[in-house]
């Protein structure tokens, strides 16, 4: 075990991912040094994640497996959504924890270390989570990003104000806090700096960045500047956007910038009246039918991706089968169906005529069957199509001599959406043109077009 030093955990999603860097920058910046195993560290840290059921049970787990194994002299830290929100039961439940600190102050870590070095203090637990209303969202000297391979994800926010009926968020994180654009456009400079292909802008709702600043149409004010001030960024992707507030002016935006890749990530939750207001979401569903109407107007090649929570207290066959036609109708090119889970302190947790376990499960394979049929569908009309291709990965197919390189077009963000597979070995950065061979419900495959990669 090496002393002042850290190996960190991340669970969750990208926004937890950026929370986990910027811890690793705070530790940097102290002296910590960043250890390849977990037996090398001085200090584990866990960024949990406690958004549903099975995340919280995936943190715990993780959290009593690293505090059963861990050597003497190390010590276990419990940072993230899970302390935030369950601070005195990830203390009972985890035997063998030395400290948490919560995601709203992640900017603490050095603190909680401190703590924990100092003799005087009760060596056996430290606890250092916050009840500040809003996340920590800058500290000096710290780049709120996360980077996988070619790409980089941007927190441009925290936080949200929205108080949907199933989502524990606000809860967890506080209401929404903006960053400054100064400091949003300083860091994409840095990462344009850094050889970085794409930037992927998140938040809790990205397209309500600025509102607390008192800016209208801020994520298309900030994306105006993004590609004036890093111009050798390629793509540029946009997730987490509310429905309702895709604006005009941000569909223009995209539409007339080629460094934003026509690709919008819009979580609709259902299709039924009846269950959005349930879960206290806009329940009228003409003015999405209007806004993706508006979307494939202006960007025909768009590719569209929502998420669903089937099983919602009080869904019936009824409400199923719209959201079942409303995606027919739509025909998204990804989505993503999770079965509602049970969050306390939340509005949903008071209502009656709870979906059992498995008639949720049997209606999400159901949708996702059927929406396979549609993924696959959209993809085969690529086959005989070239799509840029930015490079991930690359190696040698089981049980063959032929390489293989793996990367992903305009249509998909990184870890939820589809691959492209490309025979032979690419440059791991580098976007390439893609002659489109066959398709897959989820990935399609082809070969380098060398003319167009010559141009």
């Amino acid at each position: 075990m090496q002393e002042k030093s850290f190996y960190i955990v991340t669970l969750g999603c990208a926004k937890n991912s950026v929370d986990a860097e910027s811890i690793a920058q705070v530790l940097n910046i102290e002296g910590y040094e960043f250890a390849e195993y977990v037996d090398d560290a001085e200090y584990i840290i866990v960024n949990t994640c406690g958004f549903i059921e099975d995340a919280r049970n995936e943190s715990y787990d993780v959290l009593q497996e690293l505090a059963q194994d861990k050597l003497p002299g190390q010590k276990l830290i419990a940072a993230g959504c899970l302390t935030q929100l369950y601070r005195k039961e990830v203390a009972q439940k985890v035997k063998g924890l030395d400290g948490i600190i919560g995601t709203r102050n992640w900017v603490d870590i050095m603190e909680l270390i401190h703590k924990l070095e100092d003799k005087r203090t009760d060596p056996q637990f430290v606890d250092l989570v916050t009840d500040a209303p809003t996340s920590v969202m800058e500290e000096d000297g710290i780049v709120r990003a996360a980077l996988q391979g070619p790409s980089a994800y941007l927190k441009i926010a925290d936080g949200c104000r929205r108080q949907c009926g199933f989502c524990s968020i606000p809860l967890i994180k506080g209401t929404l806090v903006s960053r400054s654009m100064e400091n949003i456009l300083n860091e994409a400079r840095i990462l344009q700096a850094n050889d970085i292909r794409e930037l992927i802008l998140i938040a809790q709702d990205t397209t309500d960045y600025g509102n607390d600043m008192g800016l209208q149409d801020g994520l298309a004010i900030l994306l105006e500047n993004l590609v004036k001030e890093t111009p050798d960024i390629d793509w540029f992707r946009i997730m987490y956007a509310y429905p309702g507030y895709v604006s005009d002016r941000l569909i223009d935006v995209m539409a007339s910038n080629p460094q934003i890749v026509p690709y919008i990530d819009i979580p609709l939750q259902h299709a039924s009246p009846k269950i959005l207001k349930l879960m206290r979401r806009p329940v009228d569903m003409d003015p999405v039918y209007r806004m993706v109407e508006k979307l494939r107007s202006k960007m025909p090649n768009i590719a569209l991706r929502t998420t669903f929570v089937v099983g919602y207290p009080g869904e019936t066959d009824k409400d199923f089968a719209m959201l079942m036609n409303f995606i027919e109708d739509i025909r998204f090119d990804r989505v993503g169906a999770f079965t509602y889970s049970y969050e306390p302190n939340t509005y949903s947790a008071t209502l009656n005529n709870q979906v059992p376990e498995d008639l949720k499960l049997m209606r999400q394979q159901g949708l996702m069957k059927n929406q396979q049929r549609i993924s696959l569908e959209i993809n085969n009309s690529f086959i005989g199509k070239d799509l840029d291709v930015l490079i991930e990965a690359h190696g040698e197919v089981e049980d063959s001599d032929e390489i293989i390189s793996v990367g992903r077009s305009y249509r998909d963000a990184p870890e939820i959406d589809g691959m492209v597979f490309v025979d032979g070995q690419h440059e791991i950065g580098s976007i390439i043109p893609v002659h489109i061979q066959s398709a897959m419900p989820y990935d399609l495959a082809g070969l380098k077009n060398e003319k167009l990669a010559q141009k």
